[in-house]
């Protein structure tokens, strides 16, 4: 990514050389790798899908003044972005996944 993904880092784009220090880009980078991986082997469309439905949309998210790196202006910060709020749902909203079946069984 680094020889193919090139911006000028400013105003529009914000990146953080320490990328590898914060949760959600390495997250959004091993899904556009894991996505190359399987898409490299398309010899049609293969790398057009991967840089239309997963390199693109990732790298604009990461890229994104107000993104993961919105603190790290040049270079890395360690002020940490506060996790969106949320409260806790009520109990029974969600399938207790763990359980086999509808019935717990």
């Amino acid at each position: 990514m680094v020889y193919l993904y090139c911006r000028r880092i400013g105003q529009q784009f914000v990146w953080c050389p320490e990328w590898y220090r914060h949760a959600e880009a390495l997250s959004r980078l091993d899904s556009i790798w894991r996505a190359w991986e399987h898409l490299r082997l398309d010899p049609a469309t293969g790398m057009s899908v991967w840089w239309r439905d997963h390199a693109d949309p990732h790298m604009m998210a990461l890229l994104d003044p107000d993104g993961p790196f919105a603190a790290c202006r040049g270079s890395h910060s360690d002020y940490p972005i506060p996790p969106l709020p949320v409260e806790a749902p009520p109990a029974g909203l969600f399938f207790d996944q763990r359980q086999t079946n509808l019935h717990g069984v």
